[in-house]
Formats: structure tokens, sequence, C-alpha cells
């Protein structure tokens, strides 16, 4: 897990570049800052799963049909809940919505939720709901090997109607976070919502699968931030087509970041085209892209949050 953290920040180091170290013009900087916010709006609103995680890593190779020895960790985790907790430890307390049910994995997410101060209000608990679960498998490098996800429970009790009971809360939101672990009547209940208030849109794919949930509300949608099999998957789905095809992990390691760019830039223009205004591609260890049909949009979301703390570029 250490050394995948490491070459993420090793990445982020290589692209806060500065503009005479542009080479490349299809990639252009934008300059970013970051640190405790002062926003005019309310605070954002997330919506999606609050999953515990099991993470079992091996220390040697594992080999099929037996256990292998290594670490097993419990942790809080779900893609909405761990946004909305890492805005709160940025100063920016966001109004958590979804599910958990009276079980230990539920105790242990709510007994969190609480001790960091966040609002559990739009939290859902029922007996008759089972805490959605992954238990992801690493490989020795720390990267994801294989994963089974029960989150059954987000689809069938994080419906339209809770959603729309917090209504009150979401309409004065700064910017409206889903994740793809919302059923489509879900995610299009929230997105009617915030295009009533004209709220921007955050769309997070959470898995291949599900990624192509985006194709019922993605005219609602102002951001989106797949990795590079879900970008694809969501271009295939937005396109009704199969013109895009997965890279190859071997030929993806030999790519240089700028190949790797005008592999993957085909897709990212299906996505804007659509009208997604801004697309931030994950790359694991490799960084983001940062993209947009031009600077201006970007610009003038930067600067309507009043920053200060660290500074740099993204590409």
């Amino acid at each position: 897990m250490e050394s995948s953290v490491h070459r993420r920040l090793d990445s982020v180091s290589r692209h806060l570049l500065l503009p005479s170290q542009v080479s490349n013009p299809a990639l252009f900087p934008v300059s970013v800052k970051g640190g405790q916010t002062r926003q005019e709006e309310a605070d954002p609103v997330v919506i999606g799963g609050m999953i515990l995680d099991i993470h079992a890593t091996p220390s040697i190779h594992p080999s099929p049909r037996t256990t292998t020895p290594g670490k097993v960790q419990y942790a809080l985790g779900g893609v909405a809940r761990n946004i909305a907790e890492c805005m709160s430890k940025l100063g920016t307390k966001s109004y958590m919505i979804s599910a958990v049910g009276n079980d230990m994995a539920g105790n242990m997410l709510l007994e969190y939720w609480n001790s960091a101060g966040l609002s559990t209000e739009g939290i859902r608990k029922h007996k008759d709901i089972r805490t959605p679960v992954i238990c992801n498998i690493f490989d020795t490098r720390g990267e994801v090997m294989a994963g089974v996800a029960n989150v059954e429970a987000v689809e069938k009790f994080l419906s339209s109607e809770w959603i729309l009971k917090s209504k009150h809360n979401i309409s004065p939101a700064s910017v409206l976070m889903v994740d793809a672990n919302l059923i489509p009547p879900a995610l299009e209940a929230a997105c009617q919502v915030a295009a009533e208030y004209n709220i921007p849109v955050w769309f997070e794919p959470v898995s291949v699968a599900k990624s192509t949930r985006i194709t019922s509300v993605v005219s609602n949608v102002t951001f989106a931030s797949p990795n590079e099999d879900e970008l694809i998957a969501m271009a295939n789905s937005l396109c009704g087509g199969n013109r895009f095809h997965p890279i190859e992990k071997d030929n993806w390691r030999k790519c240089s970041i700028e190949s790797l760019f005008q592999i993957l830039k085909p897709a990212i223009l299906v996505l804007l085209e659509k009208g997604i205004k801004i697309v931030v591609v994950t790359v694991g260890a490799d960084g983001v892209f940062l993209c947009s049909k031009g600077s201006n949009f970007m610009r003038s979301r930067l600067e309507r949050t009043k920053k200060h703390g660290f500074s740099g570029r993204r590409w």
C-alpha cells in the first residue's frame, strides 16, 4: 500500500511544472490552489455508499486454491463517504445522504461519523438494512487485484423517495456529488433537484459495471471522475456502441504519460461533447488528467472560491 501512495505523490510532483517546462501542446496547465476554503454557497451534499472495506494484502505472491500469509484490515469506506470525510478534513462539512444497518459494520461507520462531528440526519438507518461491505484483495505492491462488493442495500434503501426527503438540504448546496452505487431512478431524482436549483453535479463512477449509469443523467452532470477503464465504459455507453477498448495493462505500463493521454483523448471528448464540463481521469500512480473543452470554465470555477495554502499546476 505504501509504495502505491509514494508513486502517486511522486507523480503529482512531476506534474507540478512551471510554464517553461510545458513541451506537449495537447496538455495545458491550469493553476490550482489548495487549503481551507471560504465559500459563499452552502456546504456540499454527498449522496452514495457508506461501506465497510475489508483489505486483504498478501505478504508473498498468492497461490490459487489455498490461503496466503498476509494482513487483513478493516477500513471505513465507500466512495461517497470517503469524499465527504476528506472534505471535512479540509474544513468543509458536507451533508451526507446514505443508508446503513443496525449491525457491526453500520455501527462502526456511524460511530466514526459522530466522532467527526458530521451530521447523520440524512443517513437512513434500519434493522432490515445490511450495511454494505466490500472485500478487496491487493497484490504485494498494494494495487487492487480482485474484490467482492455487497452493496445491494444502497440500491434498495437509498431510494429517490429518501433522497427527496432531504431536498431542503440539497437546494442551497454548492455542489452535489453522487456516486454510481445509486440506481438510475435515484440518480435522476438527485439530478432533477440539482437542476431545479442550478447546482453543479459531480458524478463518481465507482466501478466499470456501474459507470454506465451516467447515461440517463449525463445532461445534468458538470464534473465526472472516472479511471481509464470507467472512462472507456462510459464513452461506449454514451455513444451507443463499442468504439473504445480498454488499454492492456502491459501496454499501459510502456506508455509515456503523453501517449496515454492521446490514447484516452477520443473517449474523453465523448464525455465533453455530451455536455460534461470537466472530466477528471484518474490514472493510478501516474496521477490525473484534468480535462475540459477550454480553460475558461475551469478558471471560472476556481475563481468562485477564495483559497490559501499550496499552489501548483494540474494537467
